[in-house]
């Protein structure tokens, strides 16, 4: 317990926590509750390890350590806080240490951690459609569960924090639409590619808005078949069609690509074939707009809880990360947007939505996994809340003349796009089903 003890001593500097080890003794840090500190509006956290394990598992490497405690059952918060509020509340207190200390301890267990991270980011065509398909291809149930009524598994736009996740995807969706240069009179005559599709939401957007042609691609086999689902559904399977297929395999000229969510899992060590062959896809006079995580500082490497549980072989870039390799194949970045804080307040909501849900979770897999869920969502909003992560946005160029010359193009256009329609009502909202009764 004495390293874990010497890491909260040095951390817990306002609120109060208390951990009670596996033996019964507790021990308590930080000054007392205190107002503005997350959590402390129900008292102390308290938290027990149940496994004379824990705490050194712990206190080894902290992200991955706490989360393999919480999805053994090794570590539990006592009501009434629950795993989210004992990560806000630590890693709040523990950002003004900077990163480091949730951080591999030693130069050579760091050193390890990182050759580990950048052989994971290798990601041939194999691997990747394997990773993807860790990621992505759960029971599709579970993504209707927490995600919002178009499935946007990307960060929601909050122009309101107040507003719906329906509301804050749809806001988005025009975010990005707004920054693709296209009219309802151009539109008609486009053909879009969206790789890494998810399950097509911005797709049929784009082919709805505008009536584009869009050809949307990713590596999971569930997303896909959802997809072509819902263009069956819509009618519109002539006009929007999905494949099966590594971006690296798409051939053909398109007038705009698109990438949401993407780029966290090319891996690094493919970003130059990444930026060639979509080079080479645009036209000439085309746009390529990319939306991604990314790091508000230099280039990092992805922690192995995330890299083993959750994203294998992902990686969130740095600005200089995707500016430097682009400039390599002829692209010229024309305009970034850094998304602050937009991603807290998402996965806040997908955490809620997901516990909504226990029951059901965890008989479609198991208490295990189901924790595991609620440390990845919790664990992610922390890192956009109180660590260094950011959502970039930009948009790539062959020829300067693509866009025009002042961004009042992309805030006219996203006005009026949000004025075409409303935002669904998630048809699993409470509100919803008590209304219907």
């Amino acid at each position: 317990m004495w390293l874990l003890d010497k890491f909260l001593s040095k951390a817990i500097k306002r609120g109060r926590m208390v951990i009670i080890d596996h033996d019964g003794k507790e021990y308590e840090y930080g000054p007392g509750v205190e107002e503005g500190v997350h959590g402390m509006d129900k008292g102390p956290i308290r938290v027990r390890l149940t496994d004379r394990k824990a705490a050194n598992h712990i206190a080894r490497y902290p992200q991955c350590g706490a989360g393999e405690a919480f999805m053994w059952g090794w570590l539990v918060v006592e009501e009434p806080h629950d795993i989210r509020d004992m990560i806000l509340f630590v890693t709040e207190n523990a950002k003004t240490l900077g990163d480091a200390p949730l951080k591999p301890k030693g130069a050579i267990r760091t050193a390890v951690q990182k050759s580990i991270a950048r052989i994971d980011s290798v990601n041939l065509k194999g691997k990747a459609r394997k990773n993807a398909e860790h990621t992505y291809n759960l029971t599709r149930r579970l993504y209707e569960l927490f995600l919002d009524e178009d499935r946007q598994y990307t960060m929601a736009y909050y122009r309101d924090t107040d507003n719906s996740l329906e509301k804050a995807q749809l806001d988005k969706k025009a975010h990005i639409a707004a920054k693709l240069n296209i009219t309802p009179e151009t539109g008609p005559n486009m053909r879009i590619l969206d790789i890494g599709c998810g399950w097509g939401g911005l797709a049929m957007y784009l082919h709805r808005t505008y009536g584009c042609e869009v050809l949307g691609v990713a590596l999971a086999p569930d997303q896909i078949a959802f997809c072509k689902e819902r263009a069956a559904e819509a009618g519109v399977s002539d006009k929007v069609k999905f494949a099966l297929m590594d971006y690296r395999d798409v051939q053909g000229k398109f007038d705009r690509i698109t990438s949401v969510g993407l780029l966290e899992h090319v891996g690094t060590p493919h970003y130059p074939h990444f930026f060639e062959h979509t080079h080479r896809l645009l036209k000439a006079d085309g746009v390529m707009f990319s939306h991604c995580c990314g790091r508000a500082g230099p280039p990092g490497f992805t922690d192995a809880w995330t890299r083993k549980y959750i994203f294998p072989g992902g990686y969130i870039p740095a600005l200089s990360e995707l500016v430097t390799q682009s400039e390599k194949f002829g692209w010229q970045v024309m305009d970034v947007e850094a998304m602050r804080f937009h991603y807290s307040h998402t996965l806040e909501e997908w955490y809620n939505r997901t516990v909504m849900h226990k029951y059901e979770i965890v008989e479609m897999y198991d208490e295990v996994f189901y924790r595991m869920w609620l440390f990845y969502l919790a664990g992610a909003e922390q890192s956009f809340r109180n660590g260094n992560m950011v959502n970039w946005q930009l948009v790539y160029v062959k020829d300067r003349a693509a866009i025009p010359m002042t961004r009042e193009f992309m805030h006219h256009e996203s006005e009026r796009l949000r004025g075409l329609e409303e935002p669904p009502q998630w048809h699993l909202d409470p509100a919803l089903k008590e209304a219907a009764k």
